[in-house]
């Protein structure tokens, strides 16, 4: 397990700095890594950089350990295992976090809304829903996000739309009928509000049936 005070941790970055002393206890708990975190992405939250791990190779801490975290401690080791490379684990730990509109936990979110695993896109689908009502927390919290971080959030809609088209075409023929289609929506429909303008999109045009990997 990690020391409570390596600061070098490269997860340690994954959060804002305000929320290092408990990143660092939630290393802590956290069984060494098998492999160093894979393809780690950089977005703005709240003016600050952070660098999320693409892929973690922590095996999970056990139920103890967790319990001896605080409630934000839990909700960052959630955020970390969310990108854990197995997607059963990913969707266990995302659905733990899922209703938090805390500007630290959008971007773990919007990543796994740009991946491949239908079941957790379902998971997003079912929870985000009042992203299409103005003035909730969640459609200013993400809205917000995506104003912040527009290139991010351009590979987001490009990448659903290349899995819609690599693995979901035989299930979801049409690309408006898919659950990352949806999302996307509601995350424009946020985004536009706070821009003050319609914001881009970037599926295929026809909605969208000629998507390629």
């Amino acid at each position: 397990m990690q020391p409570l005070s390596d600061s070098s941790n490269p997860l340690i970055t994954a959060f804002p700095a305000e929320l290092a002393s408990d990143a660092g206890a939630v290393m802590a708990v956290m069984p060494d890594p098998r492999h160093q975190p894979h393809a780690s992405f950089s977005v703005a939250v709240e003016g600050q950089q952070v660098l999320i791990p693409g892929r973690l190779y922590n095996d999970e801490p056990p139920t103890d350990a967790v319990a001896s975290l605080s409630s934000r401690q839990r909700q960052l080791l959630h955020c970390l295992y969310s990108r854990h490379c197995d997607g059963v684990v990913r969707q266990r730990h995302l659905e733990k976090v899922i209703v938090s509109t805390d500007p630290w936990v959008v971007p773990y979110v919007v990543q796994l809304v740009s991946e491949y695993v239908l079941e957790i896109l379902v998971v997003i689908c079912d929870e985000l829903r009042d992203l299409a009502t103005p003035g909730t927390c969640g459609h200013l919290a993400y809205g917000q996000f995506i104003v912040d971080n527009p290139a991010f959030f351009a590979r987001t809609q490009r990448r659903v739309v290349s899995y819609w088209s690599c693995y979901y075409r035989g299930t979801y023929e049409s690309f408006r009928s898919y659950p990352g289609c949806t999302l996307l929506d509601l995350l424009r429909s946020a985004a536009s509000d706070i821009a003050g303008h319609p914001w881009p999109n970037l599926a295929p045009a026809g909605a969208r049936t000629d998507g390629h990997c």
